[in-house]
């Protein structure tokens, strides 16, 4: 288990299935727009890369959305919201994405031979991927700005303890141990992390109470996002 995804050490990844988690709210909001019909995401380091490569790909196909610290990008079709990536905004269309930290961990994982989307809404479909890919499972939390998000922890530990179930007897790292216990605290109720999350909180303090409301609901999808590196696009995977 990886904590954010300035702590990813250079050749760490590479033979290992990784799954990058950010629950507020990257992870999530891929998810749902893949769900809905996205024809792919590219991750993407910053605004400018995401416009240039929206231009390239042609405007009638191709959506730029993200955001800096919890805000839209000024310009951009979409933000980071969940609740924005409707089938009638993203369906049949690439979307180009950046955000503050859960795209920044994407990058980091490309060198890995899998990478696998996860948050709450599809953990249980997720953990089943890592563990179907048969190699050691990396679970790689976004974090914010480098720091530990509870969020993420949280959600690594639930994946920690589904992989585990499935391959009993694998060895747990002690930063992979210290998760489970984490999400062992808030498996049978996720929504006390909009209160205990700080990052929870000030989204809800800017009116994004839906948002997180939407990130902290368990199983709504086994729809499990696949990021190529080869092509640079994240698709539906399992779902």
């Amino acid at each position: 288990m990886v904590p954010t995804a300035d702590a990813v050490a250079p050749g760490s990844l590479g033979g290992a299935t990784v799954l990058v988690v950010d629950v507020l709210r990257a992870s999530t909001t891929m998810i749902v727009a893949l769900a809905n019909g996205c024809a792919g995401i590219t991750p993407v380091a910053d605004a400018a890369e995401a416009r240039r490569l929206a231009r390239a790909h042609g405007a009638n196909g191709a959506l730029v959305a993200g955001e800096r610290r919890g805000e839209p990008l000024a310009g951009f079709h979409l933000g980071n919201s969940p609740l924005e990536f409707t089938r009638a905004r993203v369906g049949g269309k690439t979307v180009f994405f950046t955000t503050s930290n859960g795209t920044r961990a994407l990058l980091a994982a490309r060198a890995a031979a899998a990478v696998g989307v996860a948050a709450f809404v599809n953990l249980t479909a997720a953990a089943a991927w890592a563990a179907g890919e048969t190699r050691d499972v990396v679970v790689l939390c976004a974090g914010e700005r480098g720091a530990r998000s509870l969020e993420d922890h949280v959600c690594a530990g639930l994946l920690v303890e589904r992989i585990a179930a499935a391959a009993p007897g694998a060895p747990l790292s002690a930063a992979a141990r210290e998760a489970q216990a984490d999400g062992r605290q808030y498996a049978r109720d996720l929504t006390r992390l909009a209160r205990d999350s700080a990052w929870a909180r000030r989204l809800v303090a800017a009116g994004r109470g839906g948002d997180v409301a939407a990130c902290l609901r368990l199983d709504t999808t086994t729809l499990v996002p696949v990021y190529l590196a080869s092509v640079d696009k994240i698709v539906t995977g399992r779902g």
